[in-house]
């Protein structure tokens, strides 16, 4: 484990928080994610599933967590399970946790070796009514590969078929959405080493590079500062590149002239950070690409001011639709016309600014939040609005992650971030 972990009394009030949530009498499972076979004995690096991760701190395949608060005996209403390490598996692969060291990590008492769930488990299943699944409800998820958990599910169905079925997803959206001080903590650190990695592009982008090189810049500086990498696919789009929101082939030359937009960010013990810079190749901006480029900084700093407690995001999204539509029109890309012509469904802006401008960011990128409920207090989003010109050759997109306050203007984790357009310039030629 390269990072610093967070205390267990956090995870111990996660549960807490979790347990008080479930109706009497039930039970809730969660399993770790699987390691992901590629072909041959080749298999993916190992990601742990962000829910159990956030109940436990456990960040080892092959674990499950029991939560069942109305348990006959108290130490069965936290319930660890994880992997028996041994003299071989610490020969290939590295030691595994220790029942002590798992007690220390997630502040469970109760641990057992995973070869006993089976047996734990019938005892429990007498004990309840409702199982309590974790499916995944998330609004972007789409999902093809059957998971262990989804493979856990059809099993405890099969098995138990008397028993009634929650949903643990509801309950994991809104209290994964509001973050602790020592989430802010981890997503603060993820955001620092993405600073390093930006400030350590900016002297080497130059014409001629490619864009693999930056995005390989980036990696080394993220994983000599106790990250694992990239938060997510890393997005170095140069030129027209930057007019396909997803592209990451990173494959092509940085010319003389072009602009590259970087959707690229650090992980730090699983927690995200998302950063979006657009820079010039040359090390200065053309007058026409600092012009697009101060309308996108100026949206994203108005943007920023509307994310307060009580907005809905929907609300916020309308609002933003509004400053970018000024914006567009002051650029010449927009006339009278074609705000005549708008709808509700097609708004004008579009056209330019595809995407939406804020979304939930934790221990996912995309992170758990109900977005039909209000913003609050210490939850975390990022604020990112573009104009993408095809025509023109270029793309501009900017990007903070923030956390809403009580009261006055979001917490800015990236603020120490350049972007404005003349620091920009002033770092990339000093």
């Amino acid at each position: 484990m390269r990072y610093h972990p967070i205390p267990p009394t956090v995870y111990k009030q996660n549960r807490m928080r979790f347990a008080s949530a479930l109706q009497p009498k039930s039970l809730a499972v969660f399993n770790s994610n699987d390691i992901y076979p590629i072909s041959a004995d080749s298999t993916l690096p190992f990601q742990q599933h962000r829910d159990i991760f956030y109940l436990s701190g456990i960040d080892q395949e092959e674990s499950i967590l029991v939560i069942f608060p109305d348990a006959f005996e108290e130490k069965h209403r936290e319930v660890l399970f994880v992997r028996e390490t041994n003299e071989h598996i610490a020969v290939w692969e590295g030691a595994k946790l220790t029942k002590v060291q798992a007690r220390e990590r997630s502040g469970i008492q109760t641990v057992y070796w995973l070869k006993e769930f089976n047996r734990i488990f019938r005892e429990l299943s007498a004990q309840c009514n409702c199982f309590y699944f974790n499916t995944n409800e998330h609004y972007r998820q789409a999902v093809e590969t059957q998971t262990r958990e989804d493979r856990f599910i059809d099993w405890c169905k099969k098995t138990y078929p008397a028993h009634s079925v929650g949903k643990s997803n509801p309950i994991l959206q809104q209290l994964r959405s509001v973050k602790s001080p020592e989430e802010i903590e981890q997503i603060q650190q993820a955001c620092n080493i993405t600073e390093k990695g930006f400030r350590r592009i900016l002297s080497f982008i130059k014409p001629g590079v490619w864009e693999y090189e930056i995005e390989a810049e980036f990696a080394h500086e993220f994983i000599r500062n106790r990250s694992k990498g990239f938060a997510y696919t890393p997005i170095i789009a140069a030129g027209k590149n930057a007019n396909v929101l997803h592209y990451t082939e990173n494959n092509k030359q940085c010319q003389k002239g072009d602009l590259v937009l970087m959707d690229v960010a650090a992980e730090y013990g699983n927690y995200s950070s998302d950063m979006t810079r657009t820079i010039p190749v040359s090390g200065r901006f053309t007058p026409r690409q600092k012009e697009v480029y101060e309308s996108v900084l100026k949206v994203k700093k108005e943007a920023t001011q509307l994310l307060k407690p009580s907005v809905i995001w929907k609300e916020f999204h309308l609002d933003v639709g509004k400053l970018m539509t000024s914006e567009l029109v002051k650029l010449g890309l927009l006339d009278k016309a074609d705000l005549q012509n708008e709808s509700a469904e097609k708004p004008a802006y579009k056209k330019y600014f595809m995407h939406g401008t804020a979304h939930h960011m934790g221990l996912d990128t995309h992170d758990y939040g109900l977005l039909h409920l209000p913003m609050e207090p210490n939850m975390v989003f990022t604020v990112e609005p573009g104009i993408y010109i095809p025509e023109e050759g270029f793309g501009v997109r900017l990007e903070d992650d923030v956390v809403i306050q009580a009261e006055g203007v979001p917490l800015n984790l990236m603020g120490s971030i350049p972007i404005e357009a003349e620091e920009i310039e002033t770092l990339m030629n000093s």
